[in-house]
């Protein structure tokens, strides 16, 4: 499974996510692209509920484990495309009011993209490893309905041209 090699930063970095979604307790959050869960499993004690979404079987696995062993009760994961789980979480009444993105260098697609805004979530925190495709995809997010708030860089890597993101997205 795909972790942060630089931990120190990488902990920066999703607690910037996590401070722009401004998680209140009622929250129901999807975690998109969540790996083994270490930003859903973050925030889990502190909102309603979380559902994650990742395309690895092992790290969903692994997800599920890092649940139990921390006592998390309130965190659900499903191995799909981000697209799919969003929209079978739609049809079972699922409606968050975050959503937490850490998508690969590609970005999201539209189809997810399309299905997020419908679920009408107030905030969309966004972390991209690549300016470019994050850009792209706030556009849409935009014609959607969306308003940038801000964005943040986060250097998990020092010394290179490689530089993470963090925007905030708030429907408008």
């Amino acid at each position: 499974a795909f972790y942060q090699v630089n931990t120190e930063m990488a902990e920066k970095l999703y607690q910037t996510a996590i401070d722009f979604a401004e998680l209140r307790e009622d929250d129901v959050v999807i975690d998109a692209y969540s790996g083994i869960g270490t930003i859903g499993l973050s925030v889990a004690k502190h909102v309603k509920e979380v559902y994650g979404v990742e395309v690895i079987p092992e790290a969903v696995e692994n997800s599920q484990k890092n649940a139990s062993l921390n006592g998390i009760t309130n965190a659900h994961y499903v191995c799909d495309t981000a697209e799919n789980a969003m929209k079978n979480w739609l049809k079972e009444g699922i409606q968050p009011t975050a959503i937490l993105v850490d998508p690969p260098r590609k970005g999201l697609t539209e189809s997810f993209i399309k299905a997020s805004a419908q679920t009408g979530a107030d905030r969309i925190a966004y972390i991209s490893c690549n300016v470019a495709t994050m850009a792209r995809d706030i556009k849409l997010y935009q014609e959607l309905g969306y308003e940038l708030k801000k964005v943040q860089p986060v250097d998990l890597f020092p010394q290179t041209h490689h530089v993470e993101a963090v925007s905030l997205l708030v429907k408008e």
